[in-house]
């Protein structure tokens, strides 16, 4: 297959976000923003992507869809919550980090994570450096947060990471964010992220595409 044909098979097969596999519809509102960075938190340990989307499913059907709501829950509850999508050995110190993530996001952006978009005034990197501040969230939890939340903020397109870029590589395609850019609209900017990094996630997902 050619690049178009290649990026046209991520799209179609792979091109799924995490965030609508979470049960989030994004949007540049305060709650679905905050669900996004919950699942930031989730991801950011290792444990299989299925896993931390199943455990933002049961925390937001438990009601923990906002940061007040989170914040004034009881930490067995979120522990709880995780332990029913199998979210283990994490369970409790997960639990322990997005009661404190709540408290911060409503103590230094007032509940509204756009107030964290407007401190970093276009700058990826700052933005990058102030979602670093919640805990649990590293550089990996920032990218995997900035991959996501590019479908709803455009300043931060095109977003590909190292690992989509690597196995843009891997497939022939162009491998740098700007080249990627190109290969779709930008309102699919955030699919074709999220399709590269699952199919770098399952081998046989790469063989095949490589085989097509």
């Amino acid at each position: 297959m050619g690049t178009a044909e290649v990026t046209a098979a991520l799209l179609r097969e792979h091109g799924r976000t995490y965030a609508d596999e979470a049960g989030i519809t994004l949007r540049d509102k305060p709650a679905p923003l905050y669900r996004l960075l919950v699942l930031t938190v989730l991801c950011s340990v290792r444990i299989r992507a299925e896993t931390a989307t199943a455990a933002a499913r049961e925390l937001f059907a438990a009601g923990l869809r906002t940061p007040r709501a989170m914040a004034g829950s009881r930490w067995q509850d979120r522990v709880d919550a995780l332990g029913r999508a199998h979210y283990v050995r994490y369970d409790e110190s997960t639990a322990t980090a997005l009661g404190e993530g709540a408290e911060l996001v409503l103590d230094r952006f007032h509940g509204d994570l756009r107030h964290l978009r407007e401190a970093a005034a276009g700058d990826t990197a700052e933005l990058r450096a102030l979602v670093q501040e919640v805990p649990r969230i590293g550089p990996v939890g920032a990218d995997i947060f900035c991959r996501e939340a590019q479908a709803v903020w455009p300043e931060l397109r095109p977003f590909f990471d190292e690992r989509s870029c690597a196995t843009a590589a891997d497939l022939g395609l162009p491998h740098s964010p700007e080249g990627l850019g190109k290969l779709v609209p930008p309102k699919d900017h955030a699919r074709l992220a999220a399709a590269l990094v699952r199919v770098s996630l399952s081998k046989e997902a790469t063989e095949a595409l490589r085989a097509a």
